[in-house]
């Protein structure tokens, strides 16, 4: 299976990683497809604004709500989420050779959000590389039948996975 993914421990950090990695992977020419995820702080409350870059070249979409400064819990705006998902899924079907997704999160979890393009790409034989923390670890296990590759949070292991052919050949060690 051509399905990695990687984790980092501190808040917004997979997300800087990824993006990095995109940008890089484009640099060299390689057709990408999927998001990044962008998060700008805001002065008038603890929680960030999430948007996503689909890729290869935009748009740049909103996909949290402001729910007032004493709101609790999700803030995801699904049908943002949504409209990306589609986005992406017309990068993909254009020629693709790696499909990033920054989250595989709670919607993701739960059957909804990227999992079905994520599915679909892996049908395509496109490499698949994903972000997710701890929480919804397993459930992205459980949707790869535990066949995707852990990588290493740096730059150069997850561009040398993407780029190697028969990734079996380079060490993955985390």
């Amino acid at each position: 299976m051509m399905i990695a993914y990687t984790m980092t421990s501190r808040r917004g950090d997979t997300d800087l990683l990824l993006s990095e990695v995109a940008d890089r992977l484009q640099a060299q020419g390689v057709k990408i497809c999927g998001t990044v995820q962008i998060n700008t702080e805001r002065a008038d409350s603890h929680r960030c604004d999430m948007d996503v870059r689909v890729l290869p070249d935009g748009p740049v979409i909103r996909i949290s709500q402001s729910l007032g400064k004493e709101a609790r819990g999700c803030r995801l705006d699904p049908n943002a989420l949504e409209t990306a998902v589609v986005q992406a899924k017309s990068a993909l079907l254009q020629g693709a050779e790696v499909l990033i997704i920054n989250k595989f999160g709670k919607h993701e979890a739960g059957g909804r959000g990227f999992r079905d393009l994520i599915a679909e790409a892996m049908m395509l034989d496109v490499r698949v590389l994903v972000g997710t923390n701890e929480l919804n670890k397993q459930a992205f296990l459980d949707f790869t039948g535990g066949e995707a590759i852990l990588l290493p949070p740096l730059v150069d292991p997850l561009l040398a996975w993407v780029c190697t052919p028969d990734s079996a050949d380079i060490d993955v060690a985390v």
